[in-house]
């Protein structure tokens, strides 16, 4: 093991050390930090946790610095190279990888999300020992840093096996909800391209709903959506130069393929060859590209939801936002039945997140401060300096993370659309699929 490598063990120990027995705003960031990322995991194992308190040292947070910042404020006695090399763990991500190829000392990794690919060496022996059994094909979950002209492991790995494409799309999906922050780590071209779509699916949603607010029962809005889905098939069609009244035996016909190679390029966009077959016979047949927008059996039944519409947050669909309105316009809220649930169901429900709590003490600022004055037995809680710290504390981010609706690269849209496609194959009396919301194409 060269010395570079030994000299990063060196200093992740020496880093580490220095967060775990720090006092005051660093040890209270490191506990906020870490509880945040545990709550998104199903998963609360000592791997996991080593995992959390890893990505806080290169991405967390105090005041405008970030723990690395400090600890290198903090050592005087580094070198210079030693200075350059912590400050390159900015730089570190956590990834879902597959092992391309086994090195003498390392392993070459591509990093699902991104397609990119990194030579990763481990720092100490013991790992490299540990590691000796992985093969090649199989998935692990860990944080890696740069280290000179190649990577080395930041974290313990989290072994996941060589997964099918089935098992392989549920391990991106929980990446997507627990490591939100690292989704495109290593590509920030990737996650611009992700923000640009969700900002065109906003405007989109005004296009067709003409407003970014608005209640309506539930099984309005279940008619609704269809429609909006088609909305966005035809300005899509459109915008390709695609003539939507054709079916897809007509398409065929108009690019020279026969129906067996349209049948296959069917198929392979997730569709069982029966119902590939149905649409080549179907004159009235196009909708074939189409992302499914799924609504939950719980908004079509609910009595009333109301929409939010935001070009960062995404859309928020709430079934009780009419009850916290009233609520919050009421003379005397302790005497609204089940107010202190529904209170608490705001604070707790992941759904309820910054920006609805910003907005209403954009529309209601005083109402809303006497409420949570009694409800939280505060009364001098202040809502412009007290309320993104209670939001803090519930696990509420204050920024927006990157919303379902978001567009995914092709690989992974093709992923999920091959995965989808071997458990209908697999499953073929099942007429209902899970739809792949969240994961569609730009």
């Amino acid at each position: 093991m060269d010395s570079i490598l030994e000299r990063a063990n060196e200093l992740k120990q020496a880093l580490t050390d220095f967060v775990l027995d720090a006092e005051g705003d660093l040890a209270t960031a490191l506990e906020t930090y870490t509880a945040e990322q545990l709550a998104r995991s199903q998963q609360k194992d000592r791997k996991q946790q080593d995992l959390a308190v890893d990505a806080f040292l290169s991405a967390g947070q105090v005041g405008d610095k970030t723990p690395l910042d400090l600890f290198i404020e903090s050592e005087s006695g580094l070198s210079e190279h030693d200075r350059q090399l912590l400050s390159d763990w900015k730089r570190a991500f956590t990834g879902l990888f597959a092992i391309q190829q086994i090195l003498p000392d390392g392993f070459e990794l591509m990093n699902w999300l991104t397609t990119k690919t990194y030579i990763v060496k481990p720092n100490n022996s013991a790992t490299l020992e540990e590691m000796a059994r992985l093969k090649v094909g199989e998935i692990l979950l860990t944080r890696i840093a740069p280290v000179d002209d190649y990577w080395t492991f930041f974290s313990p790995h989290i072994q996941m096996g060589n997964l099918g494409k089935p098992k392989l799309a549920v391990a991106i999906g929980n990446f997507k909800q627990n490591h939100k922050s690292d989704l495109y780590g290593d590509a920030p071209e990737l996650l611009e391209e992700a923000w640009k779509s969700v900002d065109r699916y906003h405007q989109d949603f005004l296009d067709f709903f003409g407003s970014d607010e608005m209640t309506l029962p539930g099984y309005q809005l279940s008619k609704k959506i269809p429609e909006f889905q088609e909305f966005l098939t035809q300005r899509r069609l459109d915008e390709a130069g695609i003539d939507g009244s054709k079916s897809l035996s007509e398409m065929a016909q108009d690019a020279g393929m026969s129906d067996e190679e349209l049948g296959d390029v069917a198929e392979a966009m997730g569709m069982d060859a029966q119902t590939a077959t149905k649409m080549l016979e179907n004159k009235d047949a196009v909708k074939m590209a189409a992302p499914q927008i799924d609504i939950p059996s719980d908004l079509k039944k609910a009595e009333q939801v109301t929409v939010l519409a935001h070009p960062r947050w995404g859309q928020m669909f709430l079934t009780t936002h009419t009850q916290f309105i009233n609520l919050l316009q009421t003379d005397d809220w302790q005497n609204v039945k089940g107010a202190d649930k529904l209170i608490r169901n705001y604070l707790e429900a992941p759904e309820i997140n910054a920006f609805v709590w910003h907005r209403l003490a954009q529309q209601y600022p005083v109402q809303l401060e006497k409420v949570l004055q009694g409800f939280l037995q505060r009364p001098e809680f202040d809502l412009k300096a007290d309320l993104d710290s209670l939001l803090r504390s519930h696990h509420k981010p204050l920024e927006p993370e990157l919303p379902e609706i978001a567009s995914v690269p092709i690989h992974l849209h093709d992923l999920f659309q091959e995965a989808l496609a071997e458990v209908t194959k697999s499953q073929p009396k099942k007429s209902e699929k899970k739809g792949t919301k969240g994961f569609q194409r730009a």
